[in-house]
Order: C-alpha cells, then structure tokens, then sequence
C-alpha cells in the first residue's frame, strides 16, 4: 500500500493534477449549480483534448476509407489507421500487430473468441469463468455452451472480494478447456492474480482469456508477460472513443479460428464456388473499420504514455486510501469489497437507502457515481444485494473531491435518519 504523504502533493511536475484536469473540457462543467465531480470512471472515462484533436483532425485533413484507395487521403487514412494499430500493440506489448484485432468493444471481442472456440468444444467440456465476471464474460460462454454441450463452471470468490484459490484448483481439472477471468472486478475493484492462474491453466493445455477492460485504464498490461492467449478492453474506459475496443490474440490460435463476420476485407478471394479469408489482423475485420475511433484510441495511448505512470498510480491510491478513511464518517456505510489489491473503485451500500436515492440525491450535488447490480448479477446474489452504489476514480480527480463525496453521503444520511 502506497504511503499517503508520498502522493499528496500533485503539483509536482511528474504529476500535476490540477494541470491534469485542464486537459479534460467536461470537468470543468458545472451539473445542478454545483462543480462536476465524475465519480464515475469505472462505466466510462473522460476524453483529454488529445483525443478530440487527433479525432477531429482526422475528418478535417485525412478522411477516407482505409487500404485500397490510390490516392493521397486514402493513404493519410490507412497510415494513421495502421499506425493506431502499432501503438496498441506496443502498449500491450505484444508480438506482432497482427494479432491486434479491432473489435466494437469488449463485449463483441469476447463473443468473437467464444465463437471462434466452439469447434473446440464438446459435450462434458467445461469452460471456467468467476463470480465476479461482468455479464459480457458470462452469457457469451453460457451460449456457446448451450450450442456445444459445454457447461460453465463459476469459480468462488471470498466473502472480502478476492479469487477464492481452493475453489480455483479444486475446478480446474481435466475437462477444462477454457479458463475466461476478469484482470480487474468492475464491481469491486479487485486485481486479480491472474499470471499464476494463466500458468496453472497452460500446464493443462487450457485456452485463457482475460478481460482487461477495468485494468487498463489504471495499469499498462504485458500480454507476454502473463502468458494468456486473448486479452480484451474497450477504449471507452481508456480515455478514448467509445465504439471500439481490442482484441489481442495469439497468432496459432486466430489462424485456427474462423471468421466472426462475413463481408468485406475479411476476404483473399470471394467467388461462387468458394471464398477464402483474408490473412491477419483482417480475417477478423470485415466491413468499413471504426478508423476515427482507432485514431482516437491512439491519441489517448499517447496521452496516458506522457505521463509519469508510477505517480499516476499513486496519486489514484491516494483517493483510494483516503475514501477507506472516510468510511467511518457515514453511519451505517459498508464496503462490498475489501481485497487487498485493488484499483480505486469503492462500491458500497449504506443502510436504510437505495443504491438509485443515492445516486439521484448525489447528481443534485453535481456528483456523478453508478448504481445498480453494474452487469454482474451472480456477483450481488452472493452478497445478496439487488445492487450497490458505485464511486469508480481516475488519475484526474481529486482528494478534494473524495472529500465532496463524503460530505454528499453524510448530508443524504442525516436526510434519512
């Protein structure tokens, strides 16, 4: 746990938040005649100017679609197009860029690889995900089974929000063949342990894919590192565009897969009597891209590799450890999820008060937080809530604002009391 007097100060160069914010026109909006204070990070972040820039630059100076236009704005087009891709894969360190593929976000990455999988599958196989899996990590594997003979299997977590690691090695066995974990719990901000877990699975020849989508925005992931054979994540959450996201597969597999979509630049050759796919990233590519969307998820890359990652971490513990203290200033305010490793997300009920009051009678101090079961269902039925209330933080907020949270909640539970 990081020391809380190292990273107070944010005006030092490596990290200057208030330098920060400037970079991120809606923060400094008012909502309800109070100050913006977006809390709400986890569903979707915030664009810098950057990213507006290089978006709008894009459809004022290179607008065209991309690979096989001969001409001057198709080249200006594929060039930025291709080159986003670079930067994704050096972000995730990755082999090659043709094992970046361009998806609409995480959810469709998911169900991509869930399908492409398939053949592999058969009755008695058994595809081991987590109770903590947002939606998006679940049905697509329970309809994939459906179709297959396949059963999911959920593994358990602990009543603190961590991986339950008995359950873990008791279900890994040798009818698994795919193991699908999130890296970080969009409900309760948990990091999980994931490289170990990776390696146990490979050692049992089992296919794994992790859901990146809550990590990246809060560390840089090295696929190479952690061994997996698909990563996912939406831009949307990396303080990019929304409408895309990746899918980083390795290469031996993607070649097995088929193709998620017809149409065309999935292609080699199409006639009547047969077609043949495209070669990689492509085969799994087909249509017009998202190319301002990619272009925008570049310049948000470039954004976060601009600053001091180490201090930016710090600084969002910081907000983390500081809400931790507050805590206890709310009466009857409880934390669902108190693991050990965890990114600043804080999700919480207090009692007395509906998750969707909160958030209403927050938004009327200009605080915006999520509510609800956040797409993961079985995870509220094992702590057996209907839903909480969320406070997700990013590097661009504030300790002020972890303290305007606090006083929003006390003056929400004095109203009730």
């Amino acid at each position: 746990m990081t020391d809380l007097s190292v990273v107070k100060n944010t005006n030092s160069p490596a990290f200057d938040v208030e330098a920060i914010r400037r970079d991120f026109p809606i923060l400094a909006q008012e909502i309800n005649g109070k100050p913006l204070v977006y809390l709400d990070n986890g569903a979707s972040a915030q664009k810098p100017q950057a990213v507006l820039d290089a978006m709008d630059r894009y459809y004022r100076e290179m607008h065209s679609n991309v690979h096989r236009g001969a001409h001057t704005l198709g080249d200006r087009a594929t060039t930025a197009f291709e080159g986003a891709r670079e930067i994704v894969r050096h972000f995730l360190n990755a082999p090659s860029t043709k094992e970046i593929i361009w998806t609409r976000g995480t959810t469709e990455a998911i169900n991509l690889v869930a399908n492409g999988l398939a053949p592999r599958l058969k009755a008695g196989d058994e595809i081991l995900v987590s109770y903590m899996e947002h939606h998006a990590n679940i049905v697509p594997w329970q309809m994939i089974a459906e179709r297959t003979g396949a059963k999911v299997v959920p593994v358990q977590v602990t009543p603190e929000g961590e991986l339950d690691l008995d359950s873990f090695n008791s279900l890994l066995n040798e009818r698994t063949r795919v193991l699908a974990l999130t890296h970080v719990s969009n409900v309760l901000g948990t990091v999980n342990p994931v490289a170990p877990l990776i390696e146990q699975a490979k050692k049992q020849g089992v296919i794994t894919l992790i859901d990146g989508a809550q990590a990246v925005p809060h560390f840089k992931p090295d696929v190479q590192a952690l061994g997996c054979d698909f990563y996912v994540f939406s831009s949307h959450k990396l303080f990019g565009p929304t409408g895309i996201g990746v899918l980083y597969g390795r290469a031996e597999l993607l070649e097995e897969m088929p193709p998620y979509q017809g149409g065309g630049e999935m292609i080699e050759r199409v006639s009547f009597e047969r077609t043949t796919w495209n070669v990689l990233p492509y085969k799994f590519e087909a249509g017009t891209p998202a190319i301002a969307e990619a272009v925008g998820l570049a310049a948000a890359i470039d954004y976060l590799d601009r600053l001091d990652r180490q201090a930016m971490e710090a600084a969002e513990n910081a907000l983390l450890i500081r809400a931790n203290e507050l805590v206890e200033t709310v009466p009857g305010m409880e934390i669902i999820g108190t693991a050990r490793q965890k990114v600043p997300v804080m999700s919480f009920k207090i009692a007395g008060l509906h998750p969707s009051d909160i958030g209403t009678l927050l938004d009327q101090q200009g605080i915006a937080i999520r509510t609800g079961h956040h797409c993961a269902m079985p995870l509220m039925d094992f702590y057996g809530v209907p839903g909480t209330a969320r406070a997700s933080f990013a590097f661009y907020n504030t300790l002020e604002e972890v303290e305007k949270l606090f006083t929003g909640l006390q003056k929400i539970q004095r109203l009730f009391a």
